[in-house]
């Protein structure tokens, strides 16, 4: 198969030809259609993920086709389309047998845990509790993009920060995460304010449901500017960057009882932010982190999507080849891109 590939944290993938895998007895082999472009991949490549060993295949949010399926697989047959949560669990721990997957005491993730989606076909263990069959009414490069980034999102803003109709939701950060989760909090009839340090990406965020918009760099205090915005802080706030300046804000700029969730990774040089505990003390502050999204939760935001109620189509910027990938994942720190990008060609 073709693949991207890097032997070294930081030097420049190639783009080889490597073996093809083969399914493991509860486990499929898909035909990647396409693939998303995330930060977490350029963590990955800058050797901020423990998980990953060298020589490594990056890329975890797909969708394709199963190729191959092993002896033990009962639900998915060759020819399937579907796609999978990026982090995935093998169904047998404390936490799969209550349903929550996205924090499995054993979980995989592909891309990080063993060899990616960056490449033709990829291998995906204990398929039967986790791929997601994917409607013909959902092109693959739209599912690619539910993966990490809208998927995560949707449990951050759903399942984690409990959000209503008419509740201030502060964003931090106007991403693939940020988007996502002003488009998902707009959809539940929420008042998003996107923030963000790009006049540009503001702007994008206000044509995905933001009623109000601040400029990081525009403002002396960005807390005081969303409470202002607010009328006294938001309700629900989420930091969809992950960093340190980002982290504090989210939780500063909460009004009494508000919820702070984390979903932007923490890692390198951000991972120990400062947190405004008297704050989290005094106004009895909720503090929630957000992994993932299970494969059964996929219903819900999928039926959503048939409604039209949510259109995370809207987010992808454009689609590049997989040769086109290897620039763009190496300037990922540095990207100001609009949208998701996705590949699509291989």
């Amino acid at each position: 198969m073709k693949a991207m590939y890097y032997e070294a944290f930081g030097a420049t993938p190639e783009i080889r030809v490597l073996p093809d895998p083969a399914p493991s007895r509860n486990g499929v082999v898909v035909k990647v259609e396409a693939t998303g472009l995330c930060r977490s991949d350029w963590h990955g490549w800058m050797g901020h993920d423990p998980d990953i060993r060298l020589p490594h295949v990056p890329g975890h949010e797909l969708a394709g086709t199963v190729l191959a399926a092993g002896k033990g697989v009962s639900r998915f047959k060759p020819g399937d389309r579907v796609t999978v949560p990026f982090v995935s669990g093998c169904g047998h721990c404390h936490e799969c047998r209550s349903g929550n997957q996205q924090v499995c005491e054993a979980q995989f993730q592909p891309g990080f845990t063993h060899w990616g989606s960056f490449a033709e076909y990829v291998a995906l263990d204990f398929a039967d509790q986790n791929l997601v069959p994917l409607p013909d009414s959902v092109s693959f490069a739209t599912a690619a993009s539910l993966g990490c980034r809208f998927a995560t999102s949707f449990r951050a803003v759903c399942d984690q920060a409990k959000v209503k109709g008419g509740e201030w939701v502060a964003v931090h950060g106007c991403g693939g995460v940020g988007l996502s989760a002003i488009m998902i909090a707009a959809a539940l009839g929420a008042r998003p304010i996107a923030i963000d340090i790009s006049e540009e990406k503001l702007a994008f965020a206000r044509t995905m449901g933001a009623v109000a918009a601040v400029n990081a760099r525009a403002v002396a205090d960005v807390a005081e500017a969303v409470r202002e915005i607010s009328g006294g802080g938001a309700h629900a706030s989420i930091d969809a960057l992950g960093s340190q300046v980002t982290a504090f804000n989210s939780i500063a700029n909460l009004r009494r009882r508000g919820r702070h969730v984390q979903v932007g990774l923490m890692l390198g040089a951000e991972a120990a932010p400062q947190i405004p505990m008297a704050q989290v003390i005094g106004h009895e502050l909720e503090i929630y982190g957000s992994h993932g999204m299970q494969a059964w939760r996929y219903d819900a935001m999928l039926a959503m999507m048939a409604a039209g109620t949510l259109k995370p189509e809207r987010l992808i910027g454009r689609e590049i080849s997989l040769a086109e990938a290897v620039p763009a994942l190496v300037s990922m720190d540095q990207a100001t891109d609009l949208g998701i990008s996705v590949i699509t060609r291989f």
